[in-house]
């Protein structure tokens, strides 16, 4: 099996079209004002964007891009003006991460795990 999409609700998708091309993804299918997809720069995954009337608040899906130079591509969008609410951090769990919402308030974080993103140290055997 192979993640393919990952689906966020949106309220303004045109909006949302705008801040993830930003982000560096790619326009692949613009259904105004229902729906768009991109492609991810890197690999073969897509991200979509679908139109709801209302986005619940509080926890829900947290949404992981891959960068490998993190620190760099979080300065490029800072100077575009996108704000973050945490600046790339050393975590626990042996990933570097940046965290920010979307126009939507779905939370997004872009980080960076090398080799410890599928084998970290306590990684559990087959």
């Amino acid at each position: 099996m192979n993640l393919n999409q990952v689906t966020v609700p949106s309220k303004d998708v045109k909006k949302a079209i705008d801040f993830y091309k930003t982000l560096g993804l790619i326009l692949i299918v613009e259904a105004l004002p229902h729906y768009a997809r991109f492609e991810c720069s890197n690999g073969d995954s897509t991200f979509s964007i679908h139109l709801v009337d209302s986005v619940k608040d509080g926890d829900g899906v947290i949404v992981y891009f891959e960068e490998d130079n993190l620190d760099d591509y979080v300065n490029k969008l800072v100077k575009k003006g996108i704000a973050f609410q945490e600046m790339p951090e050393d975590r626990k769990w042996l990933w570097r991460e940046a965290r920010l919402v979307d126009p939507d308030g779905n939370k997004l974080i872009i980080y960076h795990a090398g080799n410890h993103r599928k084998n970290p140290p306590w990684r559990v055997e087959a």
